[in-house]
């Protein structure tokens, strides 16, 4: 006998399936070609009337784009949510800044959004270039960042979205603490 909870799980389950794959604007018959199972079988589990072996839903997830975890784990405070009070400030011996990571990179997660908090006076960071892209938000302060030699000054409620292979560095130009937001690919500072 099915119970409730086992019908709400293979609800919600198909609903995530169906929900993603309509995003991704795939037909059933091209998501069930390419998970390897029967068009009709796909349909049933989207509708929540069957339930995927582990193997169904990895190919599934697979035709997809996205890993098998994206339809099990469910939301959780720890892994979605960041509280103010639980802020963990550290800095680099290179560098004047504290930094504190807003996001959890676990799950293969494509973002990383930092609080940079920059003390007055501060030198322009070292020229850098990388792959991916970047955003920052002056929260509070003044920042000059500077792209391929040309130069933006920043002030709260700013903002800039640039690609990071660009030569890019950034400065606090204020005469107090600036706190800016960056949100980019993840890598080391």
């Amino acid at each position: 006998m099915v119970t409730t909870l086992e019908k709400d799980t293979a609800l919600a389950l198909g609903s995530k399936i169906r929900a993603l794959r309509q995003r991704l604007k795939r037909t059933l018959d091209e998501t069930a070609t390419a998970a390897g199972i029967s068009k009709p079988f796909l349909s049933q589990v989207e509708r929540g009337l069957a339930s995927p072996s582990i193997t169904s839903l990895a190919g599934i997830a697979n035709a997809l784009g996205v890993k098998v975890q994206y339809f099990v784990d469910t939301p959780s405070e720890e892994r979605t949510v960041c509280r103010a009070n639980e802020l963990k400030f550290f800095g680099f011996a290179d560098s004047a800044n504290l930094f504190a990571r807003m996001t959890n990179l676990s799950g293969g997660r494509q973002l990383e959004a930092i609080l940079v908090r920059m003390p007055p006076g501060q030198k322009r960071s070292e020229v850098t270039t990388h792959a991916g892209e970047e955003f920052i938000y002056v929260i509070e302060g003044q920042v000059s960042l500077t792209l391929e030699g040309k130069t933006f000054v920043l002030r709260a409620g700013d903002s800039a979205h640039y690609e990071s292979t660009v030569p890019h560095s950034w400065a606090n130009t204020a005469r107090k603490e600036t706190v800016v937001v960056w949100v980019g690919t993840p890598r080391l500072f």
